[in-house]
């Protein structure tokens, strides 16, 4: 509908996952629009942030430092681990204020299909984090989905020691959804309920 630059804007921002041709346009139009709104103030931050984040060296989560402020954060629990596939993750988390502990994320779920096995993941570090014996619980929380299910059997079975708990998010969580998309409440239910697997 839309030719040319304008056209081409609706289209680039078409490409962000969540964000369908309607809601594409309205942000193409915000921006051709608002005399207030600097487009370049994105556009440098968009061309440099790849240069200004990492993988925390501790957990693996996505940060500007080179550890993450949770990893820092010395009123947290140290002996519970919380296994998350991707730093998004753990903000859903983090907002509902139901856990308190550490983290480790894994970059992913197994998925054969898509090239990712057990090298390509985050385990070797989780197995190592775990082995000094100081974590007493680790919780799986991958998405509960098929490739999610299937890491956090694995998991399960890697990390299978006598004095290590591994539990499992409750239920409450929708099957095939993500994690990012449940609600603070169906979220918390499901870390107040969580079980051994």
């Amino acid at each position: 509908m839309f030719d040319g630059a304008i056209g081409e804007l609706i289209s680039q921002l078409g490409k962000l996952p969540g964000i369908g041709p309607k809601s594409a346009q309205r942000i193409a139009f915000y921006i051709l629009q608002n005399p207030h709104y600097d487009p370049q103030e994105l556009a440098h931050l968009l061309a440099t942030i790849r240069d200004q984040v990492r993988f925390c060296g501790v957990c693996g989560m996505l940060t500007s430092e080179e550890t993450c402020e949770i990893c820092l954060d010395a009123s947290r629990p140290e002996d519970v681990l919380c296994v998350v596939e991707e730093t998004k993750d753990v903000w859903a988390i983090e907002r509902t204020g139901e856990y308190r502990g550490k983290y480790h994320v894994l970059g992913g779920s197994l998925s054969p299909i898509d090239g990712l096995g057990p090298d390509q993941l985050r385990i070797r570090e989780l197995v190592a984090r775990v082995a000094d014996g100081a974590i007493t619980e680790v919780i799986l929380a991958t998405d509960p989905n098929l490739e999610g299910e299937a890491t956090a059997s694995y998991l399960s079975r890697l990390l299978d020691q006598p004095d290590l708990r591994v539990t499992r998010l409750a239920s409450g969580l929708p099957v095939g959804g993500d994690l990012e998309y449940a609600d603070e409440v169906t979220l918390g239910r499901a870390f107040s309920g969580r079980r051994s697997v």
